[in-house]
């Protein structure tokens, strides 16, 4: 697997970079936003660690304009702690957040969690009234649409499908989604939930609200 950090950080680079050497992975080095651009068109990364301040082009900029022509999964890796910086990460579609000062070990586990949910069956696709889901693409088509949905919300959405007719609580998408134990505000899956639902236009209701509990996501074969 190949790792792009993206950090004006040296230290926080070499952290990363010896970190991600012991399991395996390549790794490529990016001073700012610029340079990581430049590396994604010079090589074929398959995850982003990508801080936000950085001189030139900042994180959420180059995460917007990598977008444009990638879908590569992202963590970003940042000193901005406010809650609003961490939503507002998750609404424009990364995959994970992390704060600084922070533990490598935990890094590289929501490294390999979200590399372990990109890989999918070759034959994967779910299909229900008017929503049909290409896991392996990971596209949400709903009444022959293609709708643009975050890697999150898709991830969540793929963890309903595979779970229908479950009362599922926000702690289990945490842990499961997420793919380790979240220790943040359990209302970052309401937000998530909210805007999924949203995306679903008149399918939105086979996500229900489970009292007390969470969420479940009704089929009925």
């Amino acid at each position: 697997m190949n790792v792009l950090i993206i950090d004006d950080e040296e230290l926080i680079r070499n952290v990363v970079r010896e970190y991600c050497l012991n399991e395996g992975y390549k790794v490529y080095e990016a001073n700012n936003g610029i340079e990581g651009l430049n590396a994604l068109e010079n090589n074929d990364i398959d995850i982003i660690v990508l801080d936000i301040m950085m001189p030139k082009m900042d994180g959420y900029t180059f995460f917007s304009k990598m977008k444009e022509k990638y879908n590569i999964p992202t963590i970003v890796l940042s000193a901005r702690s406010e809650e609003y910086d961490k939503l507002f990460g998750f609404s424009i579609g990364i995959d994970d957040y992390l704060t600084k000062p922070f533990s490598p070990k935990e890094l590289i586990a929501r490294i390999k969690a979200i590399l372990k949910r990109t890989k999918v069956s070759d034959e994967e696709i779910f299909t229900y009234k008017g929503i049909k889901v290409d896991f392996k693409g990971r596209v949400l088509y709903i009444d022959d649409k293609i709708i643009d949905i975050t890697p999150k919300e898709f991830d969540i959405l793929s963890y309903f499908i595979k779970n229908p007719n479950t009362a599922i609580s926000r702690e289990q998408l945490l842990n499961k989604v997420w793919g380790y134990d979240y220790f943040g505000d359990e209302r970052t899956i309401d937000t998530h939930i909210k805007i999924l639902r949203n995306n679903m236009g008149k399918y939105r209701d086979l996500i229900v609200t489970v009292r007390s509990i969470g969420y479940k996501f009704i089929y009925e074969k």
